[in-house]
C-alpha cells in the first residue's frame, strides 16, 4: 500500500475553480484501476491550502495514473490556479499502530 499526499495552495480568488475542477474528476480518479482512497483535505488555518490523500496498491498503479488521460486532463488545470509549488510525496506504512 502506498499513500500519495500532494499539498497545493492556491490564489484565494480560485478555489472555487480548483474545487469543481476536483468535484468533476474525483469519481474517474477513485475508479481507477489500483486507488483505493481519494480525499480531499483542507488546511484548518489556511482555506486556499488544500491536500489530496491516496491510497494505490502499489507504485505501478499510482504511475498509471500520472500518465492516463485523466491526470493530463485534470492536472495541467490545476498547476494554473497555484500560488506556491504543490509538495507532493509518497508514504508506507512502516509500524502498525495497535
Amino acid at each position: 500500500m502506498l499513500t500519495r499526499i500532494v499539498k497545493m495552495t492556491f490564489d484565494p480568488t480560485k478555489v472555487e475553480e480548483f474545487l469543481d475542477i476536483f468535484n468533476s474528476s474525483k469519481k474517474e480518479i477513485r475508479n481507477m484501476k489500483g486507488c483505493t482512497h481519494l480525499a480531499l483535505m483542507q488546511d484548518f488555518n489556511h482555506p486556499n491550502s488544500f491536500s489530496t490523500v491516496s491510497h494505490w496498491v502499489d507504485e505501478e498503479a499510482l504511475d498509471n495514473y500520472r500518465n492516463s488521460e485523466v491526470f493530463k486532463e485534470v492536472w495541467p488545470k490545476t498547476k494554473l490556479l497555484f500560488i506556491a509549488k504543490p509538495i507532493a510525496f509518497s508514504l508506507k506504512e512502516h509500524t502498525k499502530v495497535d
